[in-house]
């Protein structure tokens, strides 16, 4: 065995257990204490926006950093990242990248097909002028295509919303949801084959049925000059 594929089997051999928990009933808990500070996070793939580690306090968290945001940017690299996501398919997923410019969000990438079950994520929001969007993106489709359920520092409301062929457009809104800016919230996404319920800070907010079973990849979400912190990002499948 030449050296390339004795480095290519070690590397097989340490992601096999993320992949394995993907595809199994145990959940994804992305961990952060293994990370580098100032890079990219491992186990997401930035397609939009700044994406980073940094530290709060004694721990390890994600940014996502938009206070240089002017019209979004995708993230360096986004070809070869979209090959990671989509394989051959990449081509069609980048068509839809820039319409999404103004919507920074990374892909889990060890969770291929989520289908049912919870994804959850602790968020505080740091600053942002026009917005302090944090949210949970699932049903990622290969051309593009996503919904993303987010909470909103500056608007205390939640949003279920709907991206299709390059447009967004609201599924389900509810108004009156406190989430206070400089303080760490809960946010959860429960998906039961066309059922979406959302929850903040563990109260059930949001209610929604889908015409069509969820089916894709997840990840993070946020926007345009957000800069908010990610931590205990989380995927549990249910049978």
């Amino acid at each position: 065995m030449n050296r390339r594929r004795s480095i290519g089997a070690i590397l097989a051999v340490m992601c096999a257990p993320l992949a394995w928990r993907a595809a199994t009933g145990e959940p994804l808990k992305v961990d952060l204490s293994g990370e580098s500070v100032g890079a990219e996070p491992k186990m997401l793939v930035p397609v939009v926006g700044i994406w980073r580690i940094e530290n709060d306090g004694d721990k390890k968290v994600l940014t996502v950093d938009g206070r240089q945001w002017k019209e979004g940017q995708s993230s360096a690299g986004i070809a070869d990242k979209a090959r990671v996501l989509y394989g051959e398919r990449y081509a069609e997923f980048l068509d839809r990248v820039q319409a999404y410019a103004y919507f920074p969000y990374a892909v889990a990438k060890d969770v291929e097909d989520f289908r049912n079950g919870e994804i959850t994520v602790r968020f505080e929001g740091l600053s942002g002028r026009i917005d302090q969007g944090a949210g949970i993106l699932f049903n990622l489709k290969p051309n593009g295509d996503y919904l993303t359920v987010r909470a909103n520092c500056l608007e205390n409301n939640l949003v279920l919303w709907q991206f299709v062929r390059g447009k967004r457009s609201s599924v389900s809104w509810v108004r009156n949801t406190p989430t206070a800016s400089r303080q760490w919230h809960d946010l959860k996404v429960r998906i039961a084959g066309t059922k979406v319920e959302g929850y903040l800070d563990g109260k059930l907010y949001l209610q929604h049925k889908l015409a069509t079973p969820v089916s894709g990849k997840v990840g993070l979400w946020s926007k345009a000059d957000s800069h908010m912190y990610f931590d205990g990002f989380t995927v549990s499948r249910a049978e």
